[in-house]
């Protein structure tokens, strides 16, 4: 009985020594993409409480008071002035099919789609792309660095914060001189984008932080390598 026993406390004792063995790659690596994960946290804390008690609310308001067509058009003209990013980063990346793609697109939406409201680009089948500064920097060889939650804005990492700044003289607010014009501009695209957002929080599941932390830089490596990726699992 006793040689049983012993037997079954060693093989228990191994299967926990396999548990520890394939654990610690994974928290090495996850110590490794975010070793600020002490300042982290609290910001996190801090944007996820004032989307949950101020921008959520406002983004389902937003939503239900606003017809669909209506919602679909806003949304369709702030995608229309960011394909200028796209054009530009696709440019400095060497993709020039993609910058002509993007270059048709800004001239069809912003004509025939009245400023972009209406997305007749897509209709001919000249599919939006997605880049932005950061992914430029990446397909230049730079690593994306320590993950970083930036207040306010959310997710990001070491590369792609600085990044944003150069994307922003992209944007129009740079160039409304009116004040008030701009705030109003810019709070129904902060506004547009987390109505946007409202059906992806189903995903959401487990440790809030690690799961938007892994989402995050999941979601840039396959941006930055267009799609080209490894799974080492």
């Amino acid at each position: 009985m006793r040689v049983i026993e012993a037997s079954w406390l060693d093989r228990l004792g191994r299967l926990c020594a396999c548990a520890v063995l394939a654990v610690l790659p994974l928290a090495a690596n996850a110590a490794e993409e975010d070793p600020w994960e002490g300042f982290n946290r609290p910001v996190f804390s801090f944007n996820d409480t004032l989307d949950t008690y101020a921008l959520k609310p406002v983004a389902k308001g937003y939503q239900a008071v606003t017809p669909q067509f209506l919602e679909d058009g806003v949304h369709n003209v702030f995608r229309n002035i960011g394909d200028v990013t796209n054009l530009a980063n696709n440019l400095l990346q060497g993709k020039v099919h993609d910058a002509g793609v993007d270059g048709g697109r800004l001239i069809f939406n912003t004509t025939f789609g009245l400023l972009g409201f209406f997305d007749v680009a897509s209709e001919m089948g000249l599919q939006r792309n997605d880049e932005d500064f950061g992914q430029t920097l990446g397909a230049w060889g730079l690593g994306s660095g320590p993950y970083l939650v930036v207040p306010f804005l959310g997710p990001s990492s070491l590369r792609d914060a600085p990044a944003k700044i150069p994307d922003s003289f992209l944007g129009p607010y740079p160039y409304i001189d009116h004040v008030p014009t701009r705030n109003v501009t810019r709070a129904v695209n902060v506004v547009d984008t987390r109505a946007s957002l409202l059906s992806a929080e189903k995903m959401v599941s487990g440790d809030k932080y690690i799961f938007v932390r892994n989402a995050y830089l999941q979601n840039r490596e396959f941006r930055v390598k267009d799609g080209e990726v490894v799974d080492d699992f």
